[in-house]
């Protein structure tokens, strides 16, 4: 099978030649990726019609979406990441906490309306009990059996493993026991230290990422997996990232998805400072995202579009160049802009099937390990909308102080 053809346009004989070993199923290389990651023009317009069929051979025509709800438990961070404009010191005014009653209560009100998932993730306190993250969990859990508990970073369960001494796979598997489904594979931004370096000198190198995400694997508890791009990155950094994971994967086979991250300029020192690019630009985007497709082709199947980062137009756009789902609905303590979002908006499954429709594609929720829950081909037969989960203020945070944790 050749490459897509686009009307009018010659492509490069190399172009052509990668794109027709991708459509044949072959692995491509690093220098193949390579070539393509800086595609431009009508090179790139045929890498994303490229991307595009092999989505729709792999994982057909249904964009999925799982009903969720995030949960940030805590601002209060000293890991001091100069891309991140979510963390703040505990004395800082607007420093908050959240008791192990109000995440629940969180999570029990998503439940109530129809979420099968709660993502809980938070900062990383001084102060923090080493079994914290073991007891939020088991409180969750206890409350509601039925709900899936998608739940600390690699940098988390890193720091779990600090506090309590535990050996990894120990900690692991103790979390596993207590009801932990799966494991968000954000903290991996760039999987190459000297950018990590730059990035945040305290965040676990890309080796721990790497071992704490293939000893959850081995475990049977899956992850995701993330990149996070548009800063001081280069082209061959995302397809050195993207081969690492699918090799990864070929071992071990627990990544459920990949989820492209836009950087978020806005309120960052990395920005300030002068040291990274605004964010990526709509070509970017697509670049990126058609890219993993093609190069993860084999190994993930399940591409994320995060319309928190992109927004809505973006990532509709993203979901032609390869992607394949909607990140999650309830959305809470969003801190991008880019959506349009405001803290504690609520992001209806009514409005996600409508945005999925007016590209042509067919709307189906799912679980968080992609098990189809229900597919809604006639837009008359949805289910009634359910009533909207409350906008949670800022002002409604317990303010943060020493030894809450």
């Amino acid at each position: 099978m050749g490459p897509p053809t686009i009307p009018g346009t010659v492509l490069a004989a190399e172009v052509s030649e990668i794109l027709c070993s991708a459509a044949s199923g072959a692995e491509l290389t690093f220098e193949q990726g390579l070539v393509l990651a800086t595609a431009e023009g009508a090179e790139l317009e045929a890498l994303v019609a490229a991307a595009d069929r092999l989505r729709r051979e792999t994982v057909g025509d249904a964009v999925t979406y799982v009903v969720n709800r995030n949960i940030n438990f805590t601002n209060v961070c000293f890991v001091g990441c100069s891309f991140c404009g979510f963390g703040r010191g505990p004395g800082a005014s607007d420093a908050y906490s959240l008791s192990f009653e109000e995440v629940v209560r969180r999570a029990r009100e998503a439940w109530d309306r129809g979420a099968t998932e709660v993502c809980v993730q938070g900062g990383l306190p001084r102060d923090l009990d080493g079994f914290f993250y073991r007891d939020l969990l088991r409180a969750i859990k206890h409350a509601i059996p039925g709900m899936h508990v998608h739940a600390f970073s690699p940098m988390e369960i890193d720091y779990g493993v600090l506090k309590t001494g535990m050996p990894l796979r120990d900690y692991l598997q103790m979390m596993k026991d207590e009801g932990l489904g799966s494991i968000p594979g954000t903290a991996a931004e760039i999987l190459d230290d000297r950018v990590r370096q730059e990035l945040s000198p305290n965040k676990l190198p890309a080796a721990r990422w790497v071992e704490i995400i293939t000893t959850a694997h081995e475990l049977g508890i899956p992850t995701t997996s993330t990149m996070m791009y548009g800063h001081v990155e280069e082209p061959a950094h995302w397809v050195r990232h993207m081969l690492l994971l699918r090799a990864i994967q070929k071992r071990t086979g627990g990544f459920t998805e990949f989820v492209p991250l836009g950087f978020i300029h806005e309120n960052t020192r990395l920005y300030r400072h002068g040291g990274a690019r605004p964010g990526a630009k709509r070509e970017e985007h697509l670049r990126v995202h058609a890219l993993a497709r093609v190069l993860l082709h084999g190994a993930i199947k399940n591409l994320q579009v995060s319309w928190v980062k992109l927004g809505f137009e973006t990532s509709l756009a993203c979901l032609q160049a390869g992607a394949n789902d909607f990140s999650g609905t309830l959305m809470e303590e969003s801190i991008s802009k880019a959506a349009g979002a405001t803290f504690g908006e609520y992001v209806s499954p009514e409005e996600f099937r409508s945005r999925i429709r007016s590209i042509g594609r067919l709307p189906a929720e799912r679980t968080t390990t992609y098990k189809i829950r229900r597919l809604f081909e006639d837009p008359q037969q949805d289910p009634p909308a359910a009533a909207q989960l409350p906008v949670i203020r800022t002002d409604s945070h317990v303010t943060y102080s020493e030894g809450a944790y």
